[in-house]
């Protein structure tokens, strides 16, 4: 008996940018007998622009819409990427992305191999990584009030712009350091390069069995970012005598804080799985994402018109 292959399809919130791309993915997906299917009556709209187009299911967010399909396939950038590791996660399906926005750092091909990236997909020419999450807790006055998890990082922010954020950091159970700031996140390997990156931490390969602390505009003379093991719990304690804060998991799902709560961080228990197409390390994806110069100063000066 043939499996019927089907592939769910994500796409940036923008229609207009992204509509060539998803009809162009659509029919050759359509052509190679993979069936697709959407999480949005709009994007099938979008897809099914005229009669001649492949036809596609709409499965509701709430349904768990990739479960039973090989492969979710994602046009936008990072945050659309992240979007569709929501629906991917429950069922354990891969994603794989392909950049129509600016960096795209966990995307795997750029807009204009979007034609090879699907001929490698119908062709079953890729390999599966999985990426290491962090599962979130927020506890207040001992009772667990909410539950999420994060690929990039969890944010715990000041929720108002004229009052500082007084947290304390305890690392398995002790007390590290207390200060006042603007946030502190708490990033996985992959999130290094993201929100962490941004606010002065250092970029960790993914395969790095890690979590990271980084506090954002720390007013204290020790608030440098922190690597700690992968075992370990981080907890962030919001002053009960302070302000209110607002925990952020990958820039998707918000949590009001309210003084006296205590974030808990650990290694997640269900990693997000990233399809990969190209064969090299990280140091070149690093490299190419970055467009970092690697020639010495000295080779570079060797070009410079006279």
């Amino acid at each position: 008996m043939t499996l019927r292959r089907e592939v769910l399809l994500v796409v940036h919130p923008d229609r207009d940018a992204t509509a060539g791309a998803a009809r162009e993915v659509a029919a050759q997906l359509a052509a190679a007998g993979v069936r697709l299917r959407v999480a949005d009556e709009e994007v099938r709209q979008l897809v099914q622009a005229d009669r001649h187009a492949p036809e596609c299911t709409v499965v509701a967010p709430d349904d768990d819409p990739a479960a039973g399909t090989e492969l979710v396939f994602v046009l936008g950038g990072d945050g659309t990427l992240l979007r569709a590791a929501e629906l991917a996660r429950p069922a354990g399906v891969p994603v794989l992305g392909v950049n129509l926005g600016r960096v795209g750092f966990l995307t795997e091909a750029d807009s204009d191999a979007l034609a090879e990236t699907v001929r490698r997909v119908v062709e079953g020419h890729y390999r599966v990584e999985e990426r290491m999450t962090v599962d979130v807790t927020v506890a207040v006055d001992g009772e667990i009030v909410a539950r999420t998890w994060a690929l990039n990082e969890a944010s715990v922010e000041r929720s108002s712009r004229v009052r500082i954020l007084d947290a304390l950091i305890e690392v398995d159970g002790r007390p590290v350091s207390s200060f006042g700031c603007d946030g502190v996140l708490c990033a996985t390997p992959t999130g290094s390069t993201a929100y962490a990156f941004s606010a002065g931490g250092p970029i960790m390969w993914p395969d790095v069995e890690a979590l990271l602390v980084v506090p954002s505009n720390a007013h204290a003379m020790f608030s440098r970012p922190l690597v700690v093991s992968r075992n370990s719990v981080i907890t962030v304690g919001i002053d009960p005598e302070g302000s209110t804060a607002v925990l952020t998991c990958d820039g998707l799902r918000h949590f009001e804080l309210p003084r006296g709560a205590r974030v808990r961080v650990v290694a997640g228990r269900v990693p997000v799985r990233l399809a990969r197409l190209w064969d090299g390390p990280f140091t070149d994806r690093l490299v190419h994402k970055f467009a970092l110069p690697v020639k010495s100063w000295r080779e570079r000066d060797r070009h410079k018109p006279r």
